[in-house]
């Protein structure tokens, strides 16, 4: 192994460091090197100014607490892990394909599509956060999950290779992307042909919604369609969850 791969092969997943010497101002497409991943530069034209400034901090803070992200993220009481079967149901998740979990947060979905994809498939847990990433690889570690890699993305770029995933899922993130035209490109490039985008997000409907979802998340459900499908994106359609009262999902395809 190079002296290049040496340190991220023993950390699990790339430092904030190590990505931000490598990826500046440009956006990274990666390759993969001993299971760990690695950033190489490739221009792409970014966006100025950020959809919603700041709304990450909290995550990027190294001081993060995950356990209080625990006790909010895997709790029955929130829809969207109320309804993880039948969220991972209408993924259409199969034996043997790559997905990406970007946002994964505290990994209870990327624990699911590991079981789902099988021994033969990979999942790529993606997160801004390196408190999140330690988390996910230190639990895959203690469940002797042998098919996960945590990925440290930027606000600009989910850092995965092209033309590598089947399918990729965001749940309760897309909001989150500050310059989600970036983003976007990153993922339909990351994306094999016929791969599969999954959203999951808060229905923001003003008079209806509650506050703390009127003033966090940036545009209702439509806007962000047309954001995907502005990319290239073709929309499929949208599954009822049963479970669901705020959140809703929404399924595309790259052609």
């Amino acid at each position: 192994m190079s002296k290049a791969c040496a340190s991220p092969v023993r950390s699990g997943y790339l430092t904030r460091q190590f990505v931000a010497r490598h990826i500046c101002t440009v956006a990274a497409t990666l390759v993969l090197c001993g299971g760990s991943v690695f950033a190489q530069d490739t221009a792409v034209a970014e966006p100025k100014q950020s959809a919603s400034p700041g709304i990450n901090d909290r995550f990027v803070d190294p001081a993060l607490d995950v356990s209080e992200w625990l006790e909010r993220f895997e709790i029955e009481s929130r829809e969207v892990y109320a309804a993880r079967e039948k969220v991972l149901e209408a993924c259409e998740i199969k034996p043997g394909e790559s997905v990406a979990d970007v946002g994964a947060g505290t990994g209870f979905y990327s624990r699911l599509f590991a079981s789902a994809v099988g021994p033969d498939g990979w999942v790529f847990s993606v997160d801004i956060s390196p408190r999140f990433l330690e988390h996910i690889t230190t639990r895959a570690r203690e469940d002797n999950v042998h098919n996960l890699t945590a990925v440290l993305c930027s606000d600009r770029s989910v850092n995965l290779p092209p033309r590598s995933i089947n399918a990729v899922f965001i749940c309760d993130t897309y909001h989150h992307f500050e310059f989600p035209q970036s983003t976007l490109e990153s993922i339909y490039k990351a994306l094999k042909p016929g791969g599969r985008l999954i959203i999951v997000d808060f229905n923001r409907i003003p008079g209806k919604s509650r506050e703390f979802i009127l003033g966090h998340v940036r545009a209702g459900k439509d806007q962000f369609r047309k954001e995907v499908e502005d990319v290239g994106f073709k929309f499929v359609d949208e599954v009822e969850v049963p479970k669901f009262e705020e959140n809703y999902l929404l399924r595309f395809r790259k052609e």
